[in-house]
């Protein structure tokens, strides 16, 4: 997780501040999960965004042959840190992926500050 991590602050670093600093689109969660999802689309990744479940929606789900990664996305100005990782963990998002084909599932809360 610490090589996806660096990847993606290596992406956002990347950005160039002029390109959203007069407007507030950074102040949104899609903002970032649109990069997650470009990046993994990109490099031909099964990506469900949305995904509904039997207790609300998962933001997005990268499905690869053996492992299942479950995203969720918050502004932490606009929440309390960790709120990502324990909105999956209390909704169980990762639930429908459990299966006989025991797939390694790993959950993902992805928080940015707001600035």
């Amino acid at each position: 997780m610490d090589i996806l991590r660096n990847i993606f602050h290596s992406f956002f670093a990347s950005i160039p501040h002029d390109w959203y600093r007069k407007n507030t689109i950074a102040n949104y969660e899609g903002y970032y999960a649109s990069i997650f999802y470009c990046y993994f689309t990109a490099v031909s990744f099964y990506v469900r965004t949305e995904e509904p479940t039997n207790n609300g929606q998962v933001d997005m789900t990268v499905i690869l042959q053996t492992k299942v990664y479950v995203f969720e996305f918050k502004v932490i100005e606009l929440t309390e840190k960790g709120s990502a990782l324990k909105q999956i963990k209390e909704n169980k998002y990762y639930e429908k992926h459990l299966s006989p084909e025991n797939k390694e599932i790993y959950l993902v809360g992805v928080e940015f500050l707001q600035r």
